[in-house]
């Protein structure tokens, strides 16, 4: 979260407010330049903040849960509202991992990297619970990076896999594209920004005509062109099953980081 919160229309909203806490040192170094609050002690975070955004390893959250109940601040930690970013921690299995603190509320999100820039995709389901005014607080967060919407829990792994792990694909993709046209005599430079500039424009189209993108793809496709001959050298490579394989492995591993390791 320490890049994600980076994005200066969230700063200005909510810098003043903002307390992190990290076991390391080192980590808080980027929050102190912004004036900040910091701690390494969780429990002061906790009892002093109204929202606290859970981000941490999920393996993990057990025993730093466990260190709040036995802190001395546990008995200032009451009617807060978590927000939980961990892959595949239910909220069943965070309502019932938090139901010592009274009055904890629980929200389940997941955003993804390129809130960094204001380009970010958020998902969230709330806990049972959980006030309307709870939702609207949080999505105001949320949303001022990006896209923010609720979906039901079951669609939770999904989302994790498409807009979590998705950034990771198309930059793969963006540096394939790149090594394909260095490959054919371009300099990389020049390769990988009109890789990029392609991969943004394509986006953008997609988004702005509202068409299908197998329409948009056959507008691009001449008969007998140089196009469709592309593409049917990425269907003979399997690559539109591939993508699909790797959705479906991310959400399968989000569901599997949520029981103890």
């Amino acid at each position: 979260m320490c890049k994600i919160i980076t994005y200066k229309a969230w700063f200005s909203i909510l810098l003043f407010q903002v307390y992190v806490s990290s076991p390391y040192i080192k980590n808080l170094d980027v929050w102190k330049q912004y004036g900040v609050r910091v701690s390494t002690d969780n429990s002061k975070v906790a009892a002093n903040t109204d929202i606290i955004f859970l981000a941490v390893k999920p393996h993990i959250l057990p025993e730093a849960v466990d260190k709040l109940r036995q802190s001395e601040n546990f008995d200032k930690i009451k009617n807060k509202l978590f927000v939980s970013i961990l892959a595949g921690f239910t909220i069943k299995m965070l309502e019932e991992l938090l139901n010592k603190f009274p009055g904890c509320r629980v929200i389940r999100v997941m955003p993804n990297l390129p809130m960094m820039i204001g380009e970010g995709c958020t998902a969230y389901c709330p806990g049972k619970n959980v006030s309307a005014e709870d939702v609207s607080v949080v999505k105001k967060i949320l949303e001022v990076s990006g896209v923010c919407e609720m979906i039901p829990e079951n669609h939770m792994n999904a989302v994790t896999a498409l807009s979590g792990a998705g950034p990771a694909f198309v930059y793969l993709m963006i540096e394939a594209l790149s090594d394909g046209a260095v490959k054919m005599g371009l300099h990389r430079d020049m390769a990988t920004k009109f890789a990029v500039q392609t991969v943004l424009g394509a986006a953008k189209m997609v988004k702005m005509t509202g068409k299908h993108t197998g329409e948009l793809k056959d507008e691009v496709c001449s008969a007998g062109g140089s196009t469709i001959a592309g593409i049917h050298a990425l269907e003979k490579a399997g690559v539109r099953g591939g993508i699909m394989n790797a959705l479906e492995a991310s959400a399968t591993r989000a569901s599997e980081l949520g029981k103890t390791e």
